[in-house]
């Protein structure tokens, strides 16, 4: 059986119904325009049916379109995958791997991660994703990256496409000014947090909403905190604290420096601890290759060398 499609085809197809424009599908695709509209009308032809609406000047796909478009991302996606099998069979421990972190994990666990992973293996190759937690998702779902360890909350639409699985916890940690006078107590009870001037991540930051939530469910009322300062990094936040202007809750991993350094103090809140965990998502749907078990295997030998 001859098929009335080639994966060119099915490329422009997706293409067009990304861009919704045939010159930007055909500047993605380093094609000329008017070779790709010839492409798409000897596919319809071919199939004998429309899958483009070409009215009143816009580009959008007519419901053969966007049924043929499910399989056609389908196809291409097992051909991709196919090619790296074979690749990994032949290159043995020598593959290709992308892995993504959200923003903290990317920043200051990902590194030691990936320093003993290219110790492990040197001839792998390695790209690394950094951003949001649902970015990532959104990219392991879509098979851009192979494996990925995120601390906020996978969205929910999301979750449904995607394996997680729980790693390890991770404390996030109430961090003061040397030059405070709580410095010298260790332990606060939780009146005393009304007293503090808090530097924060921003209020849609999956971090700060776990934060507040955490607090709201032990009857903190953290709308009467006083933030003095909201910050887009963790990084502008820690020097903001070891420079005398506020206290900020912190990932525990995001400390170690400051602490060696003795540049802040850490203190704790009576009965309370606030924790979030860390997960490990991958795509069920996509080939798992050599790449991917050594990086699994290395994480979780980290996890446990460390318990």
């Amino acid at each position: 059986m001859t098929l009335p499609f080639t994966l060119q085809q099915l490329r422009i197809l997706k293409a067009i119904a990304s861009e919704k424009s045939f010159t930007r599908a055909a500047d993605i695709l380093f094609v000329s325009q008017p070779s790709l509209s010839k492409q798409i009308k000897a596919l319809e032809n071919r199939l004998n049916i429309s899958l483009i609406n070409r009215e009143n000047n816009t580009v959008s796909l007519t419901e053969a379109g966007k049924l043929f478009l499910d399989y056609a991302e389908r196809i291409l996606a097992l051909c991709e995958e196919s090619c790296r099998a074979l690749n990994d069979l032949k290159t043995g421990d020598r593959g290709n791997l992308t892995v993504g972190a959200s923003q903290t994990i990317g920043t200051y666990l990902m590194p030691r991660v990936l320093a003993l992973f290219a110790q492990n293996y040197p001839q792998m190759n390695i790209k690394v994703q950094v951003d949001s937690t649902r970015i990532i998702a959104k990219n392991v779902m879509d098979k851009e990256i192979d494996i990925a360890v995120v601390g906020g909350n996978v969205p929910e639409e999301l979750q449904k496409n995607l394996e997680i699985e729980d790693f390890v916890n991770d404390e996030l940690i109430l961090i003061i000014p040397k030059s405070h006078p709580f410095a010298l107590r260790k332990k606060i009870n939780k009146e005393d947090l009304y007293h503090l001037n808090f530097i924060t991540l921003n209020s849609n930051s999956t971090i700060r909403k776990l934060i507040d939530n955490i607090l709201i469910q032990n009857n903190i009322r953290t709308k009467q905190f006083h933030i003095i300062m909201q910050l887009n990094s963790i990084e502008a936040i820690k020097t903001a604290v070891s420079l005398g202007l506020g206290a900020a809750f912190i990932s525990s991993s995001a400390i170690e420096k400051e602490i060696e350094l003795e540049t802040i103090e850490i203190v704790t809140i009576e009965n309370i601890k606030i924790t979030r965990t860390l997960s490990i998502i991958t795509n069920p749907d996509c080939y798992q290759s050599k790449a991917v078990d050594f990086f699994y295997n290395e994480l979780w030998a980290l996890k446990n060398a460390s318990d």
